[in-house]
């Protein structure tokens, strides 16, 4: 665990070379993190970096630095309750949502939602889903399906008595959906994500 002081630290020279990064798409080079930090002398740029290499936010590759995932996380200041409020000033952690949000980059992808029929399970027209294409659905999962040629996301159910499998809409104005030919799932959604503020 990184102690308070090189925390404070790094997260202040952090959060400039992330503002450098956003704005050429790149690190910074070493004579810029000079005039970056306003420092005069290299051995300090060094000492930054190497630093941030050990809390894992940078790495090496070749002669150059390279960001790594931890580099675009966001500090975890501890948790909240939905009630009254508390002090939450102290970083506790680091969290990047690829890691937190996906499990196996190879098999997952976004798509955006159209539609209401997912409602009253919390996925909103315009929401983002994280869908992964190896997880093995089961019964309650809301999954990517192509039904009789038609691609939608809806709630797989298992029908308790035939046993046969059907989509049902989170939303008490659609009815069930009942193949008529084929039910194929091509991906479980692991997660919703939704921009509140634009």
């Amino acid at each position: 665990m990184i102690n308070n002081y090189l925390l404070s630290m790094i997260q202040q020279k952090l959060n400039q070379i992330k503002k450098f990064y956003y704005r050429y798409k790149r690190l910074p080079s070493y004579s810029e993190m000079l005039r970056l930090f306003n420092l005069s002398s290299k051995k300090s740029i060094h000492d930054i970096i190497y630093k941030l290499i050990d809390n894992g936010l940078l790495k090496k590759q070749g002669k150059k630095l390279a960001p790594t995932s931890k580099f675009f996380s966001l500090p975890v200041l501890g948790t909240v309750k939905a009630g009254f409020p508390i002090m939450a000033d102290e970083v506790r952690d680091y969290l990047s949502l690829d890691d937190y949000l996906i499990e196996d980059p190879r098999s997952s992808f976004l798509l955006k939602v159209s539609g209401d029929s997912l409602i009253e399970a919390g996925i909103y027209d315009g929401d983002y889903v994280i869908i992964e294409k190896n997880r093995q659905p089961i019964n309650g999962d809301i999954v990517l399906a192509e039904v009789d040629k038609e691609w939608t996301l809806k709630i797989l159910k298992k029908n308790r008595r035939t046993g046969k499998l059907y989509l049902q809409p989170a939303n008490s104005k659609y009815p069930p959906i009942y193949p008529k030919y084929s039910l194929e799932i091509f991906g479980v959604v692991k997660a919703v994500i939704r921009k509140l503020i634009n």
